[in-house]
């Protein structure tokens, strides 16, 4: 009876530290994950991986925004416009994250 009780315990704590190691893993997304750039008033793309930390200075016709991706997630820094909007968006992470830089006619969405 002890034995079997103890395999129950080891066995819901193991249970335990998967689903809450599932759900760390899950939270910080990124790895594989791209973002899609859309700016200006053409409607440019550019498909970024976030794979790799680096940083990006773009000119979108209006303002040079300056992403950054980090551990898998990315997030507009350093906004040169008047109201740093954008920068409140934070972390993009999970696939239908979504932030904007509306002066620099800026769009960033995780698309997978």
């Amino acid at each position: 009876m002890k034995t079997l009780r103890t395999n129950l315990i080891f066995l819901a704590v193991l249970l335990l530290a998967a689903a809450v190691a599932f759900l760390v893993w899950g939270r910080r997304g990124g790895a594989g994950h791209t973002a899609l750039l859309q700016y200006g008033d053409d409607g440019q793309e550019m498909e970024i991986s976030l794979d790799q930390d680096r940083r990006y200075d773009i000119d979108t016709g209006y303002y040079t925004i300056h992403l950054e991706v980090q551990d898998g997630g990315i997030a507009f820094v350093d906004s040169p416009c008047p109201d740093h909007t954008c920068e409140s968006f934070g972390v993009l992470r999970r696939q239908g994250d979504w932030a904007a830089c509306l002066p620099a006619r800026a769009s960033l969405t995780i698309t997978g």
